[in-house]
């Protein structure tokens, strides 16, 4: 059988330790401020996270880039030149319409590689929600399995993804318009904050509203407890939009509600970030299906 590559995107959120650990390849989307495209980076080259988050702090809107169609193109006949297969994982296509790009070049590209196989998987999820499925891919392929009984496995697990984000207020998603309508519900007011999932089909709906940040934080432990209530030993991953204390205050109360978790903490990448605002956090694991969040 071929060797199978697995690949993501900028969406993804794999900081360099998780991708090398997995042997997880991505490729880039771009970051656009000031009418300048700076290549999204999640090992932060370009600018570091603080810089980032300040500029958005600051109410300057970035703005994002999907998969260039070239970056497709160069990756994908990189790879099969080698003679392996791909699995790309993307963002979800509610979100991004990279995987309708990848897609596209895909096939374009297997019709000078007939022996080649490429499965592009759409993660319904961003982030780390993204980020997690990647990883249960490369564990697939070292397992043996070949791309598409990689893809036949992500596709039924996609809703056991649990993603539970809260954020200061709902601005830089509405204006990057990457929450529902349904939005509306919780305005910007008294200091309420939402609770947002990424639901069945993959939009970022918000599901519930706590008082105050300390409550949110809470409320996201708390509906990660019983997302992972039949699961032993759990992999929960936090990440922040630059608030990196405050995810390790949120990783201890995830070990004192879990015993046994495993936690891990890493920043929300830029092309997320441009789109979450500063100071968000969230908690990402595989659990119960996301289905039973009736929205």
């Amino acid at each position: 059988m071929r060797p199978v590559r697995i690949v993501t995107d900028s969406c993804s959120d794999l900081p360099k330790e998780l991708r090398e650990r997995y042997d997880i390849d991505y490729m880039m989307m771009n970051t656009v401020r000031n009418g300048k495209e700076t290549p999204a980076s999640l090992d932060w080259e370009f600018y570091s996270p603080k810089e980032l988050y300040d500029i958005i702090r600051n109410g300057e809107r970035v703005t994002t880039t999907q998969v260039p169609p070239a970056e497709f193109r160069k990756y994908f006949k990189a790879e099969l030149e080698k003679g392996n297969d791909i699995v790309y994982i993307s963002c979800s296509g509610k979100l991004s319409g990279s995987i309708n790009i990848g897609k596209v070049e895909a096939e374009a590209i297997l019709k000078d590689y007939p022996e080649a196989t490429i499965c592009c998987i759409d993660s319904i999820n961003a982030c780390l929600g993204e980020g997690i499925i990647a990883i249960k891919a490369a564990e697939m392929r070292d397992k043996g399995m070949s791309p598409k009984e990689i893809e036949a496995a992500i596709l039924p697990i996609r809703n056991n993804v649990n993603q539970f984000v809260t954020v200061h207020n709902l601005n830089a998603l509405k204006a990057a318009g990457r929450v529902t309508g349904s939005s509306a519900f919780f305005g910007n007011l008294l200091g309420v904050k939402p609770i947002i999932i990424s639901d069945k089909v993959g939009n970022n709906t918000p599901i519930k509203k706590a008082k105050g940040r300390l409550n949110s934080f809470k409320e996201i432990v708390a509906l990660t407890v019983e997302a992972v209530a039949d699961e032993k030993n759990p992999d929960i991953y936090i990440v922040h939009a630059d608030c990196e204390e405050e995810a390790k205050d949120i990783a201890e109360m995830v070990k004192e509600a879990i015993p046994g978790a495993k936690t891990y903490i890493t920043y929300i990448g830029p092309i997320i970030g441009a789109s979450i605002g500063a100071d968000a956090v969230g908690i990402f694991s595989f659990g119960k299906s996301i289905e039973r969040f009736a929205v």
